[in-house]
């Protein structure tokens, strides 16, 4: 079902940092539940150095049904687990974490982006050479550590962690937060993601977040407008999670992480005893710290050695971009011009934003 295939799910830094972060204010032992683990990196030999001590996670949406009840699977109108075998990832994020632990970086990488997919062994045994097509093929042929492989090459940016949510585990995580408020300036009527909602605040439980984050064909932005209502949307978890609503009620606590860890598969190097240790040293982050953005684009209907409809990252921005993050750089500039001689005002930071981000605290509801 092709509105099926755009569902991408994308929220792993509130399932991530602030799941984990919440379990500092509260006894280990009323998490009962436990994480998924696979061999993300398998066969990953030739992998970019490490210039800092930041941290780089990997998270991917699954569209994978499994868990879903029979109601769920209707409200949504995806199908049934048997009709829709597998599981596609279309969209992901990289979330940078800086190594004072005291900033986060959201990117947003669009599903049709052009790529080079490195020479893989499929299923069958049969070894297929390198070849060019869409980021999201390299998930769909060889799970993690093909995607993996293929974003590093890209960027010569190490993955440090790989976290995978599917479709039950987001509207869990919801759920278990009493909804999420987000806020749309247009009436939305999408016909794949079968999510209708007047312009204005609304507070979506599970399954009607799943469709909003599914929403791409109400306004002729297709997945750039998607990606920008998922960094609204995991802005406003952000904020719910870290309420003192939430953090507050031992009840609803344990609930949210509970959720959050039993929804999540992660690589098998990321240890609850990590998690902790993270969580403490995260503390200081806040909205305001965290900012996201789409990998600059310079090409939204690119074609290229047979690939048609992909959208190309920008030559000069996108290396940058990359570049900073390897050297834990800030991307956004504080540049403090020269004064002149007869003023006697102190000069005026100039804000330079050449990749276009935005806070969380920018994207959540006003």
């Amino acid at each position: 079902m092709k509105s099926a295939r755009s569902v991408r799910i994308l929220t792993g830094i509130s399932v991530t940092v602030l799941a984990i972060s919440a379990i500092s204010a509260l006894a280990f032992g009323t998490v009962n539940a436990s994480i998924n683990k696979i061999d993300a990196f398998a066969g990953l030999d030739k992998r970019p150095d490490k210039k800092s001590t930041a941290v780089n996670y990997l998270l991917v949406g699954s569209d994978t049904r499994e868990g879903l009840t029979k109601a769920e699977l209707k409200a949504l109108r995806v199908g049934s687990v048997a009709t829709a075998a597998g599981k596609r990832s279309d969209t992901m994020l990289l979330v940078h974490i800086s190594k004072a632990r005291d900033k986060a970086i959201i990117i947003s990488i669009p599903r049709d982006s052009f790529a080079l997919i490195p020479q893989h062994t499929k299923p069958s045994g049969k070894v297929s050479p390198a070849v060019h097509s869409k980021i999201n093929s390299s998930f769909n042929w060889g799970g993690a550590p093909l995607l993996i492989q293929t974003l590093e090459e890209m960027t010569q940016l190490k993955i440090d962690h790989y976290i995978e949510m599917n479709f039950v585990g987001f509207a869990r995580v919801v759920d278990s937060l009493g909804g999420i408020e987000v806020c749309t300036k247009k009436d939305i009527d999408d016909p794949k993601s079968h999510l209708v909602l007047e312009a204005g605040v609304h507070t979506l439980n599970g399954i009607e977040a799943l469709k909003y984050v599914r929403t791409r064909e109400f306004d002729g932005m297709g997945d750039i407008g998607r990606m920008q209502r998922q960094q609204a949307f995991m802005s406003s978890i952000l904020k719910k999670a870290t309420s003192a609503g939430v953090l507050l009620n031992p009840i609803t606590m344990t609930s949210f992480i509970n959720s959050s860890l039993s929804a999540v598969t992660t690589d098998e190097g990321l240890k609850n005893s990590d998690l902790i240790t993270l969580a403490k040293q995260m503390k200081s982050l806040a909205t305001s710290n965290v900012r996201t953005l789409t990998v600059p684009l310079s090409d939204l209907n690119y074609y290229s050695n047979g690939v048609t409809a992909s959208v190309l990252w920008d030559p000069v921005l996108a290396p940058e971009l990359w570049q900073r993050l390897r050297e834990d750089r800030a991307v956004v500039d504080e540049v403090i011009p020269s004064p002149s001689p007869s003023s006697t005002a102190a000069p005026k930071v100039e804000i330079i934003d050449k990749f276009k981000t935005r806070t969380a605290e920018d994207n959540i509801c006003r």
